[in-house]
């Protein structure tokens, strides 16, 4: 079974029909791209699989659950987590809290726990603490944790809303052009860190993506959407071939 199921996905704006009868199949552990020409689509598509907009038509499952119509709080606990094409951080919290924020959806404490400062306060404050240094270690955040999240190089911002997303211990990441705004050097890192949390997060991943060498050098199926609908759909190295989707970007 595959994990995410997306079946005949629609949704009209003013009558403009954004995304219309799109379809798609990832399987656990697959590290899959979502590309398309600016327009085409792809951040709706996110949108509709995160809760942000509710579809006019069709259906999306995650790991045999139906998950359509849910708003992005259930689905996020029921196992998508997300990073935005512009970064959305609490840019006025430290880094680690910025991981924290991520962990408390897994954590329980009572209103008078936290008013009174008890024991079961303190072992969890303690514990969620731990995880995010160890997720902050990950990343190599380690000595920036008491820093203002907004005082990081953009690299670091961008590595800082993967541990944050990863924090809620989803099924399915999905990132929103991860390399955007980014130099050689930090491309190549960031690869690596998607390379890793795939591997060592038993992490299944979708991600959008304009960077072709990003693509072709981690994706090992890609969806290309235009107008809206699917174009193209198979292994990386068919796709990026395909005479439709060199004409899609690049005009006839």
């Amino acid at each position: 079974m595959a994990l995410l199921q997306v079946d005949n996905l629609s949704i009209s704006f003013g009558g403009l029909r954004a995304v219309d009868d799109f379809n798609l199949t990832i399987e656990k552990g697959e590290l899959y791209g979502l590309i398309g020409p600016n327009g085409a689509g792809k951040t709706t598509v996110f949108n509709l699989l995160t809760g942000v907009y509710q579809p006019n038509e069709g259906l999306i499952t995650l790991d045999g659950q139906n998950i359509t119509g849910k708003s992005t709080i259930e689905i996020n606990q029921c196992g998508i987590a997300r990073t935005f094409q512009n970064i959305r951080l609490f840019k006025d919290l430290s880094v680690i809290d910025n991981v924290k924020v991520g962990l408390h959806n897994q954590y329980h404490y009572s209103f008078m726990d936290t008013m009174l400062r008890t024991g079961k306060y303190r072992r969890t404050e303690k514990e969620i603490t731990e995880k995010a240094c160890a997720l902050l270690e990950v990343f190599g955040l380690q000595d920036e944790k008491d820093f203002l999240s907004s005082n990081l190089p953009y690299g670091k911002q961008r590595k800082l809303e993967i541990a944050r997303a990863l924090a809620t211990n989803p099924k399915l990441l999905l990132l929103d052009e991860p390399a955007a705004g980014m130099n050689p050097n930090e491309t190549g890192e960031l690869m690596d860190t998607i390379a890793f949390v795939r591997k060592n997060f038993d992490m299944t991943i979708l991600l959008i993506e304009h960077d072709m060498k990003l693509v072709s050098g981690i994706c090992e199926k890609l969806t290309v959407l235009n107008f809206g609908r699917v174009l193209c759909q198979g292994k990386t190295s068919d796709v990026l071939n395909n005479p439709e989707v060199i004409t899609a970007y690049l005009g006839e």
